[in-house]
């Protein structure tokens, strides 16, 4: 169903079922996917790709210029996956020529009022509680959840399955499967909760444990514990794939709890 009062370019792609309520705007260059809904009173700008199945609520602007003074009028997007739900109020800036695209996965869930700066990529999964702020080049990996209000500096990584607290500042690279709260932000434990309803095994969470073990609770550097992990620990998947998080992680990580 497409409202009367609606304003849809002529050069936008709209997919078959699409519901667009009255006084939203579509402009040229925008491809919106099947079935997806589009409440009142949106605005999704030019270079903006929008999945199927997605819910977008009333206030949502979508694709506008980033907020970069190095930005100089490139052609660039906004991406975003299937069954995504946008809630009232959220903002998402387009890419610069960093990345050229700002991205947000499938099955993601951005509650109120959450901004998502220039050239940021959001994995699948994606849970972002109201208020939350990321600054431009964030990147949050699959299944990670922000509580409200948390904020990152530019260039932040939050890896996959972890849980940041509410009203916390994201300064260092949060590692995947973990808790961080406090300010400074610090590792509080494993994510093991989140970890089993996502259908990781006892044993599988175990290894987790004993990996933020030996790094956090056993050395007083991060350098020593990624040498006793692989000293002690056996060479799967997960560990590989913490100890590959870690090291590509130039700003460093979080610390432990003191």
């Amino acid at each position: 169903m497409i409202g009367k009062y609606t304003n849809i370019s002529e050069k936008a792609q709209i997919g078959e079922n699409v519901s667009i309520d009255n006084f939203s705007t579509i402009h040229e260059d925008v491809i919106i996917g099947d079935n997806t809904i589009i409440h009142s009173n949106v605005a999704i700008y030019p270079g903006t790709i929008i999945g199927k199945g997605c819910e977008i609520f009333p206030g949502a602007v979508i694709g506008v210029k980033p907020q970069d003074l190095k930005f100089d009028g490139e052609k660039t997007t906004v991406e975003i996956g299937d069954n995504t739900v946008i809630r009232e109020c959220v903002t998402i800036h387009r890419g610069t020529s960093d990345q050229w695209k700002t991205t947000v996965g499938s099955n993601c869930l951005l509650m109120t009022y959450v901004h998502i700066a220039h050239d940021c990529q959001i994995g699948n999964g994606v849970i972002l509680a109201s208020y939350v702020g990321l600054s431009g080049h964030t990147v949050i990996d699959d299944y990670a959840i922000l509580e409200g209000k948390v904020g990152t500096q530019q260039f932040a990584r939050v890896g996959k399955h972890a849980f940041v607290a509410g009203a916390s500042l994201i300064r260092k690279n949060v590692p995947p499967f973990v808790k961080v709260a406090r300010e400074p932000l610090t590792f509080v434990g494993v994510n093991s909760i989140g970890l089993r309803r996502k259908g990781y095994s006892d044993e599988q969470i175990k290894e987790i444990e004993d990996i933020y073990r030996i790094l956090f609770v056993n050395n007083n550097s991060v350098n020593k514990g990624v040498e006793d992990i692989i000293s002690t620990m056996p060479d799967t998947p997960i560990r590989k794939e913490i100890l590959e998080f870690i090291e590509s992680s130039e700003r460093g990580i979080v610390k432990r709890m003191n």
